[in-house]
């Protein structure tokens, strides 16, 4: 981790700065199968749902400058998947390469294990994503498939790779308590 790096739980004020990397990312890359980048309501209405489900959301800092995001997001809303997230990394370009997205992960982590959770899942959307994928790698996950020529972008089919890591015990025993809270599901 590099000096002057603090992890911290996300909050309102940090959300112009997730919706301006969010939008970068979506505007330049294919990690993201959206077309058009949310606007900063919709943003907050993201943020929102995750925090409702009681799920982290932590925003990195270097020497007090935004540095990036990451969350768990509920894999599928159903009851029998209430102990599997979907993990979502973000990292500022001119802040790649100094730690941020490992410290991240690994917070988030350390987090879904805290709550119980048991699986963790990157839904990485590009096969091409090298960068992902050895962040992913390096804290613990392994390959969990593909999906080929899934998603649309960028003038090109692109493939999905899953990638995945138990969390605390995984599936050694069964799980504790309720899940997470899936109204309906």
């Amino acid at each position: 981790m590099g000096a002057g790096l603090i992890i911290r739980d996300a909050a309102a004020g940090d959300l112009p700065a997730v919706t301006a990397l969010y939008g970068h990312s979506v505007r330049t890359g294919t990690g993201s199968f959206e077309y058009a980048p949310p606007d900063h309501a919709e943003m907050t209405g993201r943020f929102a749902r995750i925090r409702d489900l009681g799920l982290p959301w932590l925003t990195a800092e270097i020497d007090g400058a935004f540095a990036g995001y990451a969350y768990a997001g509920p894999f599928r809303m159903r009851a029998g998947y209430g102990w599997l997230v979907e993990d979502s990394v973000y990292v500022e370009p001119g802040m790649q390469g100094r730690g941020v997205g490992a410290a991240l992960l690994t917070a988030l982590i350390a987090r879904c294990e805290a709550m119980g959770l048991r699986q963790i899942v990157a839904v990485i959307g590009d096969a091409d994503n090298a960068g992902s994928i050895r962040l992913h790698e390096r804290c613990g996950f392994t390959h969990a498939g593909a999906f080929r020529a899934a998603g649309w972008k960028m003038d090109g089919w692109r493939d999905v790779i899953f990638m995945q890591r138990a969390l605390g015990s995984g599936d050694g025993e069964p799980p504790t308590g309720d899940g997470l809270p899936f109204v309906g599901a």
